[in-house]
């Protein structure tokens, strides 16, 4: 059977961050909102500005800033 949620992780600048458990068939930029909106990712970011967003799909977000 398909898993119904998956486990991804979120990178800031190469570092794990946080893990995020959304559902499976969560659209990316649906993931990629969900990881920026996330506190623990928010506190990372506070003073830098977003320069790219990679979503590897049910996989990782890299997020990198500066």
């Amino acid at each position: 059977a398909e898993e119904e949620t998956v486990e991804i992780a979120v990178q800031v600048n190469g570092k794990v961050r946080e893990r995020l458990v959304v559902p499976a068939v969560l659209e990316s930029a649906e993931v990629e909102r969900l990881a920026l909106a996330d506190e623990k990712v928010q506190a990372v970011l506070e003073g830098k500005t977003v320069r790219k967003v990679i979503v590897v799909p049910a996989r990782l977000v890299n997020i990198v800033a500066s």
